[in-house]
């Protein structure tokens, strides 16, 4: 399968040495992505920054100016379905750059939110309240696979005490051999966060908060914060991530001013999800607002969450500018689940 995960993840081969390769490749990327196109400068420019297992190897890209996309799978991991980790071994065998969980923590019978948010959505299904705690059964993947990185697809943050949540990504973190990609979004379901004491209305400002005290508690050896919605005083938290700076702060959300100015300010990434508008045009907006606040927008990757199995759109994506495309496989049983990986193996191998 090794030619496969060549393949899959845009040239980057599998490698199990963890931690060592992470040191290693950083300065190799680095170097090479410098004298990239400002397309490739995209794809290789986060790399470079986060130290991803690998990704070394891509830097043979920017000699023909060749773009490559990362394929990624997005799942909700249930009691019912194929198991974690199951579904890691099976993703990471069949080469794919990385793998995306979701989460909810509960899902109130009262069901006074629509679907996302969205009026006349069907009925929510079964999955959306069966779901494993993602940040565990990432880790139980970690200690079964090697190279496959681990992202939350994504974490509530709103619903999480940010000191605890800070300590289980780098624990993750550390755990994987710096694996772990942190992706985090401010919730559509009102009722679920009302259930965990936070004012709905108030969630984007929340979320904002405990992203920056997480950043704060990962960088720091006494990490103290104050603002509106969090505070603490001088800590001692570790163990820090393994990746430096940090994990990569990734947020899910709507294409708007607000979503777009966090970003800038302490993310790392976007991660729109496919059919709700069209990326492309925001894709060429966030990048300018980077550039325009001061920041380069290669340090920006755009990961688009359940992009359909569709050879055109992909290849739109990918001259758009996009850097990750995660397709989605269904909570179903191992069998199913297993045939469906495949057919997407088949999809990325062929699209390259």
């Amino acid at each position: 399968m090794q030619g496969a995960s060549q393949m899959l993840t845009g040239g980057l081969s599998k490698d199990g040495t963890g931690s060592a390769l992470y040191q290693s490749t950083l300065p190799q990327l680095s170097l090479s992505a410098a004298n990239a196109s400002s397309r490739v400068g995209y794809c290789l420019g986060f790399a470079a920054l986060r130290g991803v297992p690998g990704a070394a190897a891509v830097a043979s890209a920017s000699a023909t100016h060749e773009v490559r996309l990362l394929y990624g799978l997005a799942y909700f991991p249930t009691d019912l379905a194929m198991q974690p980790i199951q579904f890691g071994e099976a993703a990471e065998e069949a080469g794919f750059e990385s793998i995306w969980f979701a989460e909810h923590s509960h899902i109130p019978v009262s069901r006074r939110t629509p679907w996302g948010g969205r009026e006349g959505a069907p009925p929510l299904p079964e999955q959306y309240w069966r779901t494993h705690d993602s940040v565990v059964a990432l880790a139980a993947i970690a200690a079964r696979t090697s190279s496959i990185r681990l992202g939350t697809g994504i974490s509530l943050l709103a619903q999480h005490d940010p000191i605890w949540m800070a300590k289980q990504i780098a624990s993750l973190d550390v755990i994987s051999g710096g694996r772990a990609i942190f992706g985090i979004g401010y919730g559509w379901n009102v009722e679920e966060i009302e259930s965990h004491g936070v004012d709905p209305s108030r969630r984007r400002a929340i979320v904002r908060e405990k992203a920056l005290a997480i950043r704060e508690i990962w960088t720091n050896a006494e990490a103290s914060f104050v603002g509106d919605h969090v505070n603490f005083e001088p800590m001692w938290s570790w163990p820090k991530p393994l990746q430096k700076p940090y994990p990569p702060i990734v947020i899910g959300g709507k294409a708007t001013p607000v979503t777009f100015r966090h970003i800038v300010e302490y993310g790392d990434g976007w991660m729109p999800l496919y059919g709700r508008y069209p990326i492309m045009d925001h894709v060429e907006h966030l990048r300018a607002q980077a550039d325009a606040a001061g920041r380069d927008p290669a340090s920006l990757e755009v990961t688009v969450y359940m992009a359909p199995a569709d050879e055109a759109v992909i290849e739109d994506l990918r001259a758009g500018g996009v850097d990750r495309v995660l397709f989605g496989v269904e909570s179903v049983g191992s069998v199913e689940a297993a045939a469906q990986i495949e057919d997407l193996r088949l999809l990325a191998s062929k699209l390259g």
